[in-house]
């Protein structure tokens, strides 16, 4: 590099602070994104090799940087719901188009591999809907999301975090039912929550589930649980937080569940879907061998 505007003390330090330099930075920035962009337009195949090689590094822009990141966003390929492929295909500009008629945000699920991104029971009422949701399983996905708030004047949204709310997308008869849940299955959500005082933060009915019995949430502030496992195998210090527990009151399971009067027995079946809530989302059980026995002893009582 030879530039006359450069200081003739080219120690790191000065290098960093110098204005020059950063001129550059910033020229050579724009031209390496716009020839990205260039190639994703003319010729997607290639440009498909290089996400391949340096997806997860381009992932790392936005937070990175914020001066660019429309245009990083621009360049970031995803796998969805739309084709449940593996491989990160779609743009965020395909996921525009593809929107429903009143939908007004762009959603996505994080999880620690495709399989169980795609299998997530957080995607059930998505799927009944014919919604498109993001299929993140990157070790940096969670951390992306936090830096990109917002694509083309829509929000990201995480299909497993906080109150479900899908505003113009869900009929006036499915937002009357949603109000009700609560109060029509009150004594259920308390003898529920007795059992679980210790482990979560909230128990609710939902009108998310269409398939599963039950599914952990994650609260509106609170750190995303891949997140939370990636600082945690890293040894650092993460903010202590529980689940939200969210019961399906139309699964024959929860159904037969609300109908048990041994409450010894209710315990048991409450912790086991809890524990099976953990599994779907590829959590690890913190006492794998209380959740087999528990299952062992049901499975008798019903072969007996």
């Amino acid at each position: 590099m030879d530039s006359n505007d450069l200081s003739l003390n080219v120690s790191r330090e000065i290098l960093q602070q110098d204005p020059a330099v950063d001129a550059m930075k910033s020229a050579l920035t724009k031209r390496v994104l716009d020839m990205l962009a260039k190639l994703a337009k003319n010729d997607s195949e290639k440009y498909q090799t290089f996400w391949k090689a340096f997806g997860q590094i381009l992932k790392e822009g936005p937070a990175e940087d914020f001066s660019n990141r429309e245009k990083i966003a621009k360049l970031l390929r995803f796998a969805t719901s739309h084709d449940d492929k593996p491989e990160q295909t779609h743009s965020l500009e395909d996921y525009v188009s593809r929107m429903k008629e009143g939908q007004k945000d762009i959603y996505y699920v994080v999880a620690e591999n495709h399989r169980t991104a795609a299998s997530s029971p957080h995607l059930e009422v998505f799927r009944k809907k014919g919604i498109e949701v993001l299929l993140l399983s990157d070790r940096v996905d969670d951390w992306l999301m936090n830096h990109l708030s917002e694509f083309d004047g829509k929000a990201f949204k995480d299909v497993g975090r906080g109150q479900l709310d899908l505003g113009d997308l869900e009929d006036e008869a499915e937002k009357k039912a949603k109000e009700t849940l609560a109060e029509e299955h009150k004594d259920l959500i308390e003898r529920v929550s007795k059992v679980l005082e210790t482990k979560v933060q909230e128990v609710r009915a939902t009108a998310r589930l269409t398939e599963s019995p039950a599914c952990l949430v994650v609260g509106d502030h609170d750190m995303g649980a891949q997140m939370r496992r990636i600082l945690e195998a890293a040894g650092q210090a993460v903010p202590e937080s529980k689940p939200i527990f969210e019961l399906n009151p139309e699964h024959p399971l929860v159904q037969k569940l609300d109908n048990e009067p041994d409450e010894d027995r209710f315990a048991d079946l409450v912790g086991i879907l809890f524990s099976q809530a953990h599994l779907a989302e590829g959590a690890q059980l913190d006492d794998p061998a209380d959740y087999v026995h528990k299952l062992n002893k049901l499975l008798l009582e019903l072969s007996a």
